[in-house]
């Protein structure tokens, strides 16, 4: 099961659109149905959490929360992935790129957080990979 929460209410978020960029990441993947929740949030929530779970009192773009196990279903349960809007607002500005780009890059960074990829670890070949064939995949449609 995807899940996609909109839990900030300043910017509109085509919560479709990330359920089948989940979908396309899922499949690139070869994972076997496995249910993770992707939630956009504001920079006070987001701030809380790296707080909390990083002992970071700041804001971050993402935060990713692998977990190892199984649902009561028997399904793989990756993780979380929480995205910061306003901090995404900002940086698409100095990515020189919009909102729903910077948005799609951080749930591909944040996914690839789940598969245990790492900074230093290829995480960064890999979004690269991955934003090609997003490429492609537009390109086709």
């Amino acid at each position: 099961m995807i899940e996609v929460l909109n839990r900030q209410g300043r910017y509109w978020i085509n919560r479709n659109r990330f359920r089948e960029l989940l979908k396309f990441l899922i499949k690139r993947y070869d994972l076997p149905n496995p249910e993770v929740t992707l939630a956009f949030v504001d920079t006070r929530a987001i701030r809380k959490l790296n707080r909390r779970f990083l002992n970071r009192d700041a804001p971050t773009d993402v935060l990713s929360f692998p977990v190892e196990g199984k649902s009561a279903d028997g399904r793989v349960y990756l993780g979380d992935i929480i995205i910061s809007v306003p901090q995404a607002f900002k940086q698409s500005f100095r990515e020189a790129h919009g909102l729903e780009q910077e948005l799609e890059d951080l749930t591909v960074h944040g996914f690839l957080h789940l598969l245990d990829y790492d900074h230093g670890t290829g995480i960064e070949e890999e979004e690269e990979k991955v934003r090609r064939l997003l490429a492609e995949r537009s390109n086709i449609r």
